[in-house]
């Protein structure tokens, strides 16, 4: 059993494989615990939900960034102002339509070819959400593959990298689309768009509301926010769906709402397993005191699997309703692009299940974890599809 005691043990193979039953332990004997690198590890529902809930003694603010996740109000709120016009859900439902034709063509060109083995990530997973959240930012076709690479490795830059070349490689990541998304601010500014980097270089042109830093960490954010946790909530839903087979026939036939399937789904297996905060006063919780300045980390996936919140909670049950979980977070920094996801998702998990009900996992074929222990999803899904009759 992983004791997870410093961030070495959260990129652990054996962690990354199945945290769960690390979750489960931490969760029943020791709630509030105290890791190696003199972090609050908060494994239960209630007491991770209250956490997110009190902002005047749990803080997400990080020295020296500009962007909204790891900012606090009024800057969090003004910063969330100007891109949330984006992410309503009127503004996410008249996506639909383009999504859908997305979907589709998806789907079409894994028929076309006639392959049966198919790696359902870099086939459909991924090209997903990289090329609706590319098309909202205003981000050129011929620009997509760098947008995407690159996007994979600087998402490993939200939690721990215990290994040096890869922390390389992120940075070097990071520095690349730093290049990109300076040279499209420019070109914005010359000439705006229908897109929302144009309208955040408006917003920053109109006084003191957005700076430049700002503007990039954004994008930065609206990239890995906008496409990652899509490509983790699509596939590890899939695998789940499989793991589960009578889970699986209750999809297919059409006697489950699928959005409410979708909520399990992200209950279940979240694409974000935890998020941070930093005590902003001494708090008593569970007989143990988290001083001020102490760091946090609250695990939104253990507290999905929480028994007082879900009955049988390590089940899948694509009925749950209510569903009360946290896989979106809560509170002020509820993610922002939870109905783009929950959006993607519902038209995405159906159509492909319509037209290849019964996949598997091809025999003997291993399921490799990326090395990212906040955004947790598989490297490769290899699957055996078999079209419709």
């Amino acid at each position: 059993m992983v004791t997870l005691r410093t961030a070495s043990d959260w990129l652990s193979p054996a962690f990354l494989a199945d945290p769960y039953p690390h979750y489960r332990e931490l969760r029943e004997s020791d709630p509030v615990h105290r890791d190696g690198d003199d972090r609050w590890i908060i494994t239960r529902h209630a007491d991770v939900t209250a956490i997110l809930r009190d902002d005047a003694r749990f803080s997400a603010q990080q020295d020296g960034s500009g962007s909204m996740l790891v900012s606090d109000p009024p800057k969090h709120t003004r910063l969330r102002s100007i891109v949330s016009k984006a992410f309503t859900p009127r503004a996410v439902d008249a996506l639909a339509p383009r999504i859908e034709r997305i979907v589709n063509d998806l789907l079409d060109e894994i028929e076309a070819s006639g392959d049966r083995d198919v790696e359902i990530i870099a086939r459909f997973a991924y090209p997903l959400p990289i090329t609706v959240i590319a098309e909202l930012l205003g981000v050129e076709k011929e620009h997509r593959d760098l947008f995407r690479e690159n996007g994979q490795h600087v998402a490993l830059m939200l939690g721990p990298i215990a290994d040096p070349h890869t922390s390389a490689v992120a940075a070097t990541a990071r520095n690349e689309l730093f290049r990109y998304f300076e040279d499209l601010i420019a070109r914005r500014r010359a000439e705006p768009q229908d897109d929302l980097v144009s309208a955040m270089i408006a917003a920053e042109d109109a006084g003191d509301r957005l700076s430049h830093q700002e503007v990039l960490s954004t994008l930065f954010l609206l990239l890995v926010g906008g496409h990652e946790t899509t490509v983790n909530l699509v596939a590890n839903g899939v695998l789940a769906m499989i793991r589960n087979p009578d889970q699986l026939a209750l999809f297919t036939s059409g006697d489950v709402n699928p959005a409410t399937a979708v909520e399990e789904l992200l209950r279940y297996d979240p694409p974000v397993h935890y998020t941070g905060r930093i005590a902003a006063a001494d708090v008593e919780l569970h007989g143990k005191t988290i001083r001020r300045g102490e760091p946090v980390r609250l695990i939104l996936a253990a507290a999905n699997r929480d028994p007082e919140a879900f009955t049988d909670a390590d089940g899948l049950d694509l009925r749950r309703d209510p569903n009360p979980h946290l896989a979106f977070g809560w509170g002020t920094h509820f993610c922002l692009g939870a109905p783009l996801a929950r959006l993607e998702a519902r038209i995405a998990l159906p159509a492909m299940l319509r037209r290849f009900p019964q996949p598997q996992l091809i025999d003997g074929t291993p399921l490799r974890y990326r090395s990212g222990a906040v955004l947790r999803g598989l490297e490769e899904l290899p699957l055996r599809l078999r079209p419709t009759p």
